[in-house]
């Protein structure tokens, strides 16, 4: 069994949260009951904590947070000042985590991840991984289209040579010396499943059974979906920008074969006026031209978002940073943050 300093090990559930109000008290019950088992185990630390992560939340779910953290020593809440995104405020509470876990769980609020698989992530570490994706059996709980377009996203990725694990979203452990890895991505254009792999380490695999939402909507809509494909594209493959290369390539060498052509055919007196190829030609190179450059300026704006290093977040209010952090015999210090 793995511990440090002689202790079961101080696991952190970070949780992301952006207008989660109707949800947080089943989550914390949930998650609570894990703990229970897991601590009588003697698997984690009896002061393990769960992190509630505020992204810029728009209802009551901040109050939810601080109210779960004055009923229940184990809740722990971090407010941003602003909507960062889920990606964003997902790394500042594993950033936030880092300096008093031996291992931190992510995973979403919504309750469709399974939190009974939590139990084999912890299985898992004490078998030495410091890395172990969540990654879901079936997509049985998905509608038509959500379903074919996720898989079409995991192909693509695969195509352009992007190393990402397949049907896993971001549900997994991290331990603490991945945490320390992580945390040398200073990257802007952030796509955490793709990262991951980066990271390296021993990594295992828990297979789970994905439910509906517990309560509320789903806070990813279409373009939200598209915009989060785009950016895991952009931000880990050169690949479409080499398509664009070969496109040229062979628009290139069609554009001599109908100069052949063209020469022939004036050459043996059968030239026929018209405008109709020539208007179509026109437009063809002109398309691929506007969508070349679009592209290529879609890689120029991740440049210029790198370059000017701008924060990722900023917080509002940091609950671990309060005495009831600090448990007792544990030599990381949380005032390092």
């Amino acid at each position: 069994m793995y511990t440090f300093g002689g202790e079961a090990p101080f696991l952190t559930v970070v949780v992301p949260c952006y207008n989660e109000e109707s949800v947080l008290h089943e989550t914390t019950a949930r998650l609570a009951a894990v703990f229970d088992r897991l601590v009588q185990e003697q698997r984690i630390a009896p002061s393990s904590i769960i992190l509630y992560v505020d992204d810029g939340s728009k209802d009551g779910t901040w109050t939810v947070i601080d109210e779960l953290s004055r009923a229940h020593p184990f809740v722990r809440g971090l407010k941003l000042s602003r909507n960062a995104g889920h990606q964003n405020a997902l790394l500042a509470g594993l950033h936030a985590a880092r300096a008093c876990s031996d291992c931190v769980i992510s995973i979403d609020a919504d309750l469709q991840d399974d939190v009974t698989a939590i139990r084999s992530f912890i299985y898992k570490f004490h078998e030495g991984y410091d890395v172990v994706y969540g990654v879901r059996e079936n997509r049985r709980s998905d509608t038509f289209f959500k379903r074919n377009t996720a898989v079409a996203f995991y192909r693509m990725m695969k195509l352009l040579g992007v190393n990402i694990v397949y049907n896993h979203a971001d549900y997994r452990l991290l331990s603490h010396r991945a945490l320390v890895a992580l945390a040398d991505y200073k990257e802007v254009n952030l796509f955490l499943r793709g990262i991951m792999p980066l990271v390296g380490f021993r990594s295992a695999i828990v297979r789970y059974d994905r439910h509906e939402r517990y309560a509320g909507d789903s806070k990813y809509n279409l373009r939200k979906m598209l915009l989060f494909a785009l950016e895991g594209i952009t931000s880990f493959s050169v690949t479409p920008i080499r398509m664009v290369t070969a496109s040229g390539f062979i628009i290139f060498i069609l554009s001599i074969v109908a100069a052949i052509y063209s020469l022939v055919v004036h050459l043996s007196g059968h030239t026929e006026s018209g405008w109709t190829s020539l208007i179509l030609s026109i437009w063809f190179i002109g398309g691929v031209q506007l969508m070349s450059i679009g592209l290529l300026g879609e890689y120029i704006g991740k440049i210029y978002l790198e370059v000017k290093g701008r924060p990722l977040y900023t917080i509002e209010v940091n609950q671990l940073l309060d005495e009831r952090a600090e448990h007792a015999g544990h030599s990381r210090k949380i005032s390092s943050l």
